[in-house]
């Protein structure tokens, strides 16, 4: 059994079909639809991703569960990756050297003039003269940049980019978790702009997530950095569910898990309401449901780990996409721009989908030329307040921040709201070995696993990864897969 049907659940289900004597699987997801945040919707007579909009490429699952279900010829990457930032109120390049926004050597420097001041230049500047032991313990990443380069590169630059990735605040997001190549570079110790200790021992590969800015925003390695699929990602989880039930397996919505409890023979799973309960037997369960939930189910059979997920908390965000005509954005260049906290918007980035993916380019038809798509994102930690408005509120307020940070009036033709309520899970100081913990009592208890976006990184890839892994936790507790469901 399967509890939830977002991309971690499906491909859960997915590998778990895949084996020569593939047991029964049943997919239960709470909402109307598959795919979590992964979906698509129409603007303007368009169709746009809604959730997230790529993959990152570098990575080989998601590309490779996209080739699985037959979608690999749809495979597509950025036409134009070139973000700007936001800084003063004016749009500067998105510096390239940088991890998370963070100058990787001193070759990165002169990308910074604009974003920072002269002061605030010659601060990052003195970075080599400041004693860099090798970091042994995690920390915020705002703490360990601030005390590296000073504030403003926190400020600038680290904010917007994980703003847009985790809805998050940098003073409170691990860094061990959320950049996983800075703390592999403080745990060798010496200065970032300069070189590290060679003495150093490797830092535990943590999954990076995939970067939910604007544009192709990692640097290291060969090829695209990020993928994307023609008419949406949110195609995969769909993809997925439909090959499921064509090969005889269930994938049901509407299906919310209310109760797990533990059995003789396995889990008992109940759904329905409270008045008409039904029961499900299972000898297996993976759990792929937001941390809350899971804590919830777990809290009877597996108090150790319900305990640990209850401390993992969320944020909520809401994506303003809208169909805008061409003539209003004559002259508006790049994939699209990210905005810090300190220049006091409400949106915090915006894409330029259509200028960012081909298959959304505007094109001439029988009536002139299609609407330009524009994202917008709105929505941090601790910031509810900013969604408590009407669906056009939120639209007029995200128009009007875009409009004045581009120096020009815009009029929609159209426009979306989509609200992801506590759907990014923000990884604390300590998240790795909260994470660790987790597994090990879910592990003590037998014909369990669980995966999903709170443990190990927020993007399609990682999250995939957690999959393999809950499947591979069960094989190896259960043997050859051959497990049976009962109503």
């Amino acid at each position: 059994m399967v509890v939830g049907g977002g991309i971690s659940g499906l491909a859960a289900a997915w590998r778990l079909t895949r084996s020569g004597s593939a047991p029964e699987v049943i997919v239960l997801e709470g909402s109307s639809q598959v795919g979590g945040k992964l979906r698509t919707d129409t603007v303007g007579d368009l169709v746009v991703d809604v959730g997230a909009e790529a993959v990152l490429a570098r990575r080989p699952e998601a590309v490779a569960l996209i080739h699985e279900v037959g979608l690999g010829g749809d495979l597509v990457h950025p036409a134009v990756s070139s973000a700007s930032v936001l800084a003063r109120g004016r749009l500067y390049p998105l510096p390239v050297g940088t991890m998370m926004g963070v100058p990787a050597g001193p070759a990165a420097l002169p990308g910074l003039a604009g974003l920072l001041t002269d002061d605030e230049l010659a601060r990052v500047a003195q970075e080599p003269s400041i004693e860099a032991p090798a970091l042994t313990g995690d920390v915020s990443v705002g703490s360990w940049v601030a005390g590296r380069m000073g504030r403003a590169v926190v400020d600038r630059l680290v904010e917007p980019l994980l703003g847009g990735v985790y809805a998050g605040h940098a003073d409170r997001l691990s860094l061990q978790a959320t950049v996983p190549a800075l703390w592999a570079r403080a745990q060798r110790g010496g200065p970032m702009l300069g070189p590290p200790r060679a003495e150093s021992t490797p830092a535990e590969p943590t999954p990076a997530p995939v970067n939910a800015g604007p544009a192709g925003t990692g640097r290291a390695g060969a090829g695209p950095v990020f993928a994307g699929l023609r008419g949406g990602v949110g195609r995969l989880p769909v993809a997925l569910a439909e090959q499921l039930t064509a090969a005889g397996f269930e994938v049901r919505t509407g299906t919310t898990v209310r109760g797990l409890r533990r059995t003789p023979a396995g889990w008992r799973l109940e759904t329905g309401s409270a008045a008409d309960p039904t029961f499900l037997d299972a000898d297996a369960v993976i759990l792929a449901v937001p941390p809350a939930a899971a804590a919830r189910l777990l809290a009877f059979d597996c108090p150790a780990a319900a305990a640990e997920l209850a401390g993992i908390e969320t944020a909520s965000v809401a994506v303003v996409a809208a169909a805008i005509s061409p003539d209003q954005f004559a002259g508006v260049s790049g994939s699209g721009l990210l905005i810090p906290p300190v220049e006091g918007t409400t949106i915090k980035a915006a894409t330029f989908s259509s200028a960012k993916w081909a298959w959304v380019s505007a094109v001439d038809g029988p009536s002139g030329p299609d609407p330009l798509i524009v994202r917008m994102s709105l929505g941090r930690a601790g910031q509810e307040s900013t969604l408590q408005h009407t669906d056009a509120e939120l639209a007029a307020t995200a128009i009007d921040d875009l409009a004045k940070v581009l120096g020009r009036p815009l009029q929609p033709i159209d426009h979306r709201v989509v609200r992801w309520g506590g759907s990014l899970p923000q990884y604390a100081v300590g998240h790795v070995d909260r994470v660790r913990r987790i597994r090990l009592a879910v592990a003590a208890v037998g014909g369990l696993a669980i995966c999903g976006a709170a443990l190990d990184g927020v993007g399609v890839p990682v999250c995939i990864a957690a999959a393999d892994r809950a499947v591979a936790d069960l094989h190896a507790v259960n043997g050859s897969p051959g497990w049976t469901i009962n109503e």
